[in-house]
């Protein structure tokens, strides 16, 4: 009798499914139309992922940033943009063997300029590296003195080197 009312019950359930039993997902709808198809080598007309991962980015979903720059420098491999958020998003998620990648592609790309500088210092800063984020930090200010982004990181390091859990050695020479 149990087993009847088992067996009633799973082909009630599949029977509310499109694909049959085992095509659950945890959005409610089949599995199939939730899944990513989209391949490497797909057309985006728009800066479409960009935007997302900026948004993402912008309100802290660090990880979800993360996944949409990657697509979007799978799709564009030398876009500054794409590379430069997935750079930042790395280095949130304290992935910074990766952002390194990044930033050593993303240098020859876009030169010499503040964007670059600005993320670099802050992902030096992000590492406990106050030398080496404060040199990137004064470039860009040096470019751009009124630049309110690169003065707030100045700021960010100045507070960081009173920080209680840094050593002496490693505030010499800033």
């Amino acid at each position: 009798m149990r087993v009847t009312g088992l067996i009633l019950a799973m082909s009630m359930l599949a029977s509310c499914t499109e694909g049959g039993f085992g095509d659950f997902s945890s959005f409610g709808d089949p599995a199939s139309t939730v899944a990513d198809t989209a391949s490497r080598g797909d057309y985006f007309p728009n800066d479409q992922l960009i935007v997302t991962a900026k948004t993402q980015f912008q309100n802290g979903h660090y990880g979800k940033a993360h996944t949409s720059s990657k697509r979007a420098v799978e799709v564009a491999s030398n876009d500054p943009q794409a590379l430069l958020i997935y750079a930042a998003s790395l280095d949130r998620l304290r992935r910074f063997d990766q952002a390194d990648v990044a930033y050593r592609k993303l240098q020859p790309i876009i030169g010499n300029r503040i964007e670059f500088h600005n993320n670099y210092g802050y992902s030096q800063l992000l590492r406990g590296n106050l030398q080496l984020a404060r040199k990137h930090f004064l470039i860009a200010y040096e470019m751009d003195p009124a630049n309110e982004t690169v003065a707030n990181n100045l700021e960010l390091l100045r507070n960081s080197s009173t920080y209680q859990r840094r050593s002496r050695g490693d505030l010499q020479g800033i």
